[in-house]
């Protein structure tokens, strides 16, 4: 049995890890750390987790973090950063879920997170964490670094595209809803109920953390530069990213469902719907599955697609138990079997 160590417990990540693993043949979360919470079972925190999972919280220090075979960070961003390098040194393999390792460039994570990298090297070392993209890579690592959900969510509904030639790199539009979990489990005045419910706004329009990691990766993906507005939106449900994305065909003859079909092909947790469907966020929440569908506009020179994720799941606590699976030779849809929830 393999043994998961996660430090930073007590957030919506951590507990959407606690979830997943319990049904997990193959691995046992074995330490979860809290300074909070230390000495409370996990199941009296998250009563859904009764009868699934008896681990304790435990202090840092007391965790033994460095007699596991991975340990997940579901924590703020600069934690990560002080804690991986002893762990990573022991053959514990690490998987990031706070942006400490998503940028190769140390200049870009000092503007976008406010603080300087303290570990370069491993910067340099760690694989962003997207299967369908990087797969071989994060087979092979130590380090990886879970990517962001709304970045997972529009890069996989550009790549396909970016990949084959097919559109302009350049005023390409990702028009992204989320839902107020991705504000994280903290108080908070913008998360509160009376202040999201019935409405709808759009946040961080001149300029959002995750643009930095979209820029990155589709930069590989497009093979150049990549110009690509993106305008994230809060909405009010718990769960679920909606991205709309825009972008002007250079290939207006190319066929567009084939093209996402064929890169997709035997993805086990890509879905890319019949032509002429519409995804929606109920149909992901709860599971690991992103689904998408690709439309040609009226005009027949822009391409719409839609791309629809579990901001938990595949946007972060699933997308990291498949980078696991991976990491330790297993089945990838281990532990993530489970379809989306209904209604």
């Amino acid at each position: 049995m393999i043994k998961v160590g996660i430090v930073g417990g007590t957030g919506y990540t951590g507990a959407e890890l606690l979830r997943l693993f319990a049904n997990h043949p193959q691995a046992r979360v074995v330490a979860l750390t809290s300074r909070k919470e230390a000495g409370l079972r996990a199941d009296r925190l998250f009563q859904n987790l009764r009868g699934h999972c008896d681990v304790v919280f435990s202090t840092p220090d007391e965790a033994k973090l460095d007699e596991c075979d991975a340990v997940f960070f579901a924590t703020p961003h600069g934690t990560a950063m002080q804690m991986a390098p002893a762990l990573i040194e022991k053959g514990v393999k690490v998987i990031d879920l706070s942006a400490d390792f998503r940028l190769k460039n140390a200049a870009e994570f000092r503007k976008w997170y406010g603080m300087e990298h303290t570990q370069p090297a491993l910067l340099e070392e760690a694989v962003y964490g997207i299967p369908e993209t990087h797969r071989i890579e994060i087979k092979h690592a130590r380090l990886v670094a879970n990517p962001g959900c709304h970045a997972t969510a529009v890069q996989l509904g550009l790549v396909p595209l970016l990949e084959a030639g097919v559109i302009d790199t350049h005023g390409i539009i990702a028009d992204s809803k989320t839902g107020v979990s991705g504000a994280g489990r903290e108080l908070k005045l913008g998360s509160m109920y009376a202040e999201v419910a019935d409405s709808l706004k759009a946040y961080a329009v001149t300029g959002h953390r995750h643009q930095s990691e979209i820029d990155q990766e589709l930069a590989i993906a497009a093979g150049g530069p990549v110009g690509v507005t993106f305008v994230p939106h809060l909405t009010p449900m718990i769960r679920g990213i909606h991205a709309t994305i825009y972008a002007r065909l250079t290939h207006p003859e190319a066929d567009l469902q084939k093209l996402f079909e064929q890169r997709y092909s035997g993805e086990p947790f890509i879905d890319v719907l019949p032509a002429g469907e519409h995804p929606e966020t109920r149909s992901v929440r709860g599971g690991n599955q992103n689904r998408l569908a690709v439309h040609r506009a009226p005009d027949g020179k822009t391409v719409v697609v839609l791309s629809v994720i579990d901001n938990l799941v595949k946007g972060a606590s699933g997308q990291a138990l498949q980078c696991f699976n991976l990491m330790f030779d297993l089945p990838e849809d281990a532990g993530l079997q489970a379809p989306g929830l209904l209604p």
